[in-house]
């Protein structure tokens, strides 16, 4: 309300189900101009995007003045465990203070801390392995396009399928599986929109052309099979 003096906008970096990109910069000035925070969830940024992986404030060219708290998840990018918090001194100091989920919780074995920190150095020095992605990513897109497959616009590792129906969607997931042993979940309402369930079809650096391909033929014959 115009009365309340805290306000905040938090939003995904990456969405999640769609994987496109939150427009960072216009939310920032929107924040700014209502004299709001604005508090972004990296989960599917963080390691992918931007320089040496920074994520999607880097990919946008915003500071810490712009998106004064930025979340991530370890468990994705890093793969390890546990999640992080940054932002100024003194709102950390009030999370370590305040937060009941932060103090009521286990800290992260040493072991993962450790695990952490090589991760970041590995992560930062991963460019090759990200420009490999981005290639995977335009090959798996151009092949979708050739086949007349319907992709949501995502220019992420998260690729969704769009289907709409979901008796369908899961009908397709599980040809994939069964036939072509390519395990590609089905996301269904109320996750998404009704109307617009879909594969969410993930790609990671470690994939190669050839899955790739042999991806696109799964989907191609899986797809024709659906349409008979």
């Amino acid at each position: 309300t115009a009365n309340n003096k805290r306000r905040l906008i938090a939003t995904d970096g990456v969405f999640s189900m769609d994987g496109d990109l939150a427009p960072l910069p216009a939310l920032s000035a929107t924040a700014q101009q209502h004299h709001a925070w604005l508090m972004v969830d990296d989960a599917h940024g963080m390691g992918i995007i931007g320089q040496q992986g920074r994520g999607t404030t880097d990919h946008f060219g915003l500071d810490q003045n712009q998106v004064p708290i930025l979340m991530g998840t370890l468990g994705k990018a890093f793969g390890t465990f546990g999640a992080f918090v940054a932002g100024s001194e003194a709102l950390i100091e009030t999370l370590i203070q305040q937060a009941r989920s932060y103090i009521y919780t286990t800290a992260l074995p040493p072991a993962v801390a450790v695990a952490t920190h090589t991760s970041l150095g590995l992560l930062r020095a991963a460019d090759d392995r990200r420009e490999k992605l981005a290639t995977l990513i335009q090959q798996f897109r151009s092949g979708a396009e050739q086949l007349g497959l319907t992709l949501m616009a995502s220019q992420t590792p998260i690729q969704p399928l769009l289907v709409g129906d979901s008796k369908q969607a899961m009908a397709l997931s599980e040809t994939l599986l069964q036939e072509h042993q390519i395990l590609v979940s089905a996301i269904r309402p109320p996750t998404v929109p009704e109307g617009s369930a879909r594969l969410r079809i993930t790609l990671c650096a470690n994939h190669t052309v050839a899955q790739v391909n042999q991806l696109l033929a799964a989907l191609d014959a899986s797809t024709q099979k659906m349409a008979q």
